[in-house]
């Protein structure tokens, strides 16, 4: 799990980069705004990653799953 809320980009992209490196099936990435979600959502599938998006108030919980 990653939690971003609360960083601007490129803090959250970051933050998932590293840990897709790891090589995980699959990553839960919280964050609070809409460039962070857009952008995240742009790596995890570069990466080969689907990716889920759930907003709950403002934030975002992305599922991403090889």
């Amino acid at each position: 799990m990653v939690d971003a809320r609360g960083f601007a980009c490129p803090i959250p992209v970051l933050m998932t980069q590293k840990e897709l490196a790891k090589g995980p099936a699959s990553l839960e990435v919280m964050v609070d705004n809409h460039a962070a979600r857009e952008n995240v959502t742009r790596l995890a599938e570069s990466a080969g990653y689907a990716v889920a998006v759930k907003e709950d108030n403002g934030e975002y919980t992305l599922t991403l799953t090889k």
